[in-house]
């Protein structure tokens, strides 16, 4: 067995890597590893630098394998040249490890707008969804598979002349069609939620896996959860996606079209992504709108004073489906049964209703249950005020004089005939 390496160096605030980039604040992590806010000292500029996953304790064999995954993250993202794709700077070589260095975008992902919101409305989730296509139509012409499309690596500029502009990252697992296959072939990899049903099967991803995926992560938008609904069990989501039965969409509006033209259970039945960027631009337009401008433009503000990429706190949309979010921005999980596109008249009861008990309606604008109102009560008989007395006048001090004087002078004649 071959042994273990030795430790490397651990980066911190300050680090200072391959004698260019000073790290200033670690950004966030994901599978591949830590993301840092860092300071290019030679063009005078921030950047935003992925630190491979430690390659501690592992095998020369292994920390080669993980080098290489990351250099070909690199090559990936350097391809893609894109306003609506993270640009990939450099790849920086110090102490034997690579770290990929990238376009810095103050930002906020639609996973983490969505765990504020709990939904987009439909333009904003159009707009947003034509845009990531527009960037992955060019990177499906280069050859480039991106097999991770989710609101995570979403990313929606926050700050500056930039505010609302949309961009796509996190290349880490994607695969140009011309590279050999890695020794992770025939591994699954990526998110179970917006797979699309031939990678759940153990299929190689594909475009039209982008494609899915994409609609799956602008249904996450509108419906508030992914098509197949979310589960902490990932193999039983798994296999809910391999059936390829999504939840109906209910919220959709003019997109729903588009979501199940995206969502097609069958690879050669899908928009190409050319094709879904088209349609979700002209969505996103309306009515005698400018799709051309909607792929160009950035977000549009809404009525509120403060717009969706700057709200905060921890509030939902009123009437949201979805439940309560945690920190990726996907709903809690919860399980719930496979719903198909027909919904069935002899489904399972709601829980908690009892068997034989009527079924509530439900609103037609929300799909929320809506209670029948209390039958109104009988009112009490209205007992009529009592009239209201005359107002009593009051007396002038004058008058009271007069009559004090006209009393003594009528005493004083008594008193006169008396004697």
């Amino acid at each position: 067995m071959t042994a273990p390496r030795t430790p490397r160096e651990i980066r911190g605030p300050g680090s200072l890597v391959a004698g260019r980039y000073r790290l200033r604040s670690k950004l966030g992590g994901g599978g591949m590893g830590a993301v840092w806010l860092a300071r290019d000292q030679l063009l005078d500029r921030e950047v935003a630098v992925k630190q491979v996953v430690s390659t501690e304790g592992l095998t020369e064999e292994s920390a080669d394998d993980v080098r290489t995954r990351a250099l070909r993250e690199g090559r990936m993202a350097a391809r893609l040249a894109h306003r609506n794709a993270i640009a990939m700077h450099d790849i920086a070589v110090d102490g034997g490890e690579p770290w990929l260095v990238m376009e810095y975008l103050p930002s906020r992902s639609v996973a983490q707008i969505l765990h504020t919101t709990g939904t987009l409305s439909m333009r904003h989730a159009a707009q947003i969804g034509a845009q990531v296509a527009s960037a992955m139509a060019t990177a499906h012409r280069d050859g480039i598979v991106h097999r991770d499309i989710k609101p995570g690596n979403i990313l929606i500029a926050n700050t500056g002349r930039d505010a609302g502009t949309v961009k796509i990252s996190d290349f880490g697992i994607s695969r140009a069609k011309d590279e050999a296959a890695g020794p992770d072939t025939g591994v699954i990899t990526g998110t179970p939620a917006y797979f699309a049903p031939e990678v759940a099967r153990g299929a190689e991803p594909t475009e039209a896996s982008d494609v899915y995926s994409l609609g799956a992560t602008v249904f996450t938008m509108v419906e508030g959860e992914p098509p197949f609904g979310v589960d902490e069990d990932s193999l039983k989501l798994l296999h809910r996606v391999a059936r390829g039965e999504i939840n109906p969409p209910v919220r959709a509006g003019d997109l729903t079209p588009a979501l199940l033209a995206m969502l097609e259970p069958s690879p050669g039945n899908r928009p190409t992504m050319a094709r879904a960027r088209d349609l979700l631009a002209a969505v996103a337009a309306g009515p005698g709108g400018n799709p051309a401008a909607v792929l160009a433009s950035p977000l549009p503000r809404t009525d509120s004073a403060i717009p969706i990429w700057g709200l905060g706190g921890r509030s939902t949309t009123r009437g949201s489906r979805s439940a309560p979010r945690t920190e990726t921005g996907l709903p809690a999980a919860r399980v719930h049964p496979t719903t198909s596109h027909a919904p069935s008249s002899t489904g399972p009861r709601p829980t908690g209703q009892p068997t034989g008990a009527p079924s509530r309606p439900r609103s037609e604008i929300t799909g929320a249950t809506v209670s029948p109102a209390p039958p109104a009560a009988t009112p009490p008989p209205v007992t009529p005020p009592p009239p209201t007395p005359e107002p009593v006048s009051p007396i002038s001090p004058a008058l009271i004089g007069v009559a004090v004087v006209v009393l003594l002078v009528v005493l004083l004649v008594i008193v006169v005939v008396a004697f």
